[in-house]
């Protein structure tokens, strides 16, 4: 009898401490259902105030809703923010319950997704203005230019509009603390090689053809030359009026 009650010591130790931790698991699946319920009433909060504040406007304008269907996508930008949305409320209620259950490394790790998620939002939010913001940019140094008379003005508007969506990806990735000061300095050498090149491009191997297109952008107004004096035709018999400063022979009376 001794010898049984030693052998089951061990499984009435484990089925203590599953009946004090089963309260525990309660807990944390009630958790986890109310998350999941609140997870879906903030997505369709966000994805409805959004689309009332037409945000896909601005967001197929950037061009982003087209990117998101070329990549295979079945939403929008603002499902995408939905999505997140979604995510971040459902994260936060799985910290809340293995936090509960004592589980610090699984805990801390969602943490680091939960804390990375905002910061996610944030940075598409600045890509889509961005994207819109250079698009419009583009869109009005392209007429400047037209109205100015330039040449290639098209290429001027989307050189424009390319370097604000790159310098939007900047503070996007900056926001994601992707990269660093890598991506910084990444950035500033092919933005300064690029200048480079074009500044040895145009001053070295094609200084004719920049002495043309500065002529066809910014034209030199020359003075207007004034046209030849010609002098007007002698007819016999008309009278010529004497020039300026000539006197008349003197007249002698007759005898």
């Amino acid at each position: 009898m001794d010898n049984l009650a030693i052998h089951l010591e061990p499984a009435r130790a484990m089925l203590f401490q599953l009946g004090a931790y089963l309260p525990r698991i309660l807990v944390a699946l009630l958790v986890i259902a109310g998350g999941w319920l609140v997870a879906k009433a903030a997505r369709f909060a966000v994805t409805r105030g959004l689309r009332a504040i037409n945000f896909q406007v601005l967001t197929e304008r950037a061009g982003l809703d087209g990117f998101l269907r070329q990549a295979g996508a079945r939403g929008d930008t603002t499902a995408l923010f939905g999505l997140l949305a979604y995510g971040l409320v459902l994260l936060a209620a799985l910290l809340i319950a293995f936090n509960g259950l004592g589980l610090s490394y699984v805990t801390a790790l969602l943490s680091r997704v939960l804390w990375f998620i905002p910061n996610l939002f944030i940075a598409l939010l600045i890509l889509a203005l961005g994207t819109y913001f250079a698009r419009f940019v583009g869109d009005m140094v392209s007429a400047y230019c037209r109205r100015a008379g330039m040449a290639d003005t098209v290429l001027l508007g989307k050189a424009a509009q390319y370097a604000i969506v790159l310098f939007s990806v900047l503070i996007a990735l900056d926001q994601l603390r992707i990269g660093g000061d890598i991506v910084r300095q990444s950035f500033l050498i092919v933005l300064g090689g690029i200048v480079f090149a074009l500044a040895l491009a145009f001053g070295l191997g094609g200084r004719d053809r920049a002495a043309e297109c500065i002529e066809e952008w910014w034209p030199r107004k020359r003075p207007a030359t004034p046209p030849p004096h010609i002098p007007p035709a002698h007819t016999p018999g008309a009278h010529t009026p004497p020039a300026a400063g000539h006197r008349p022979p003197p007249r002698h009376p007759l005898p």
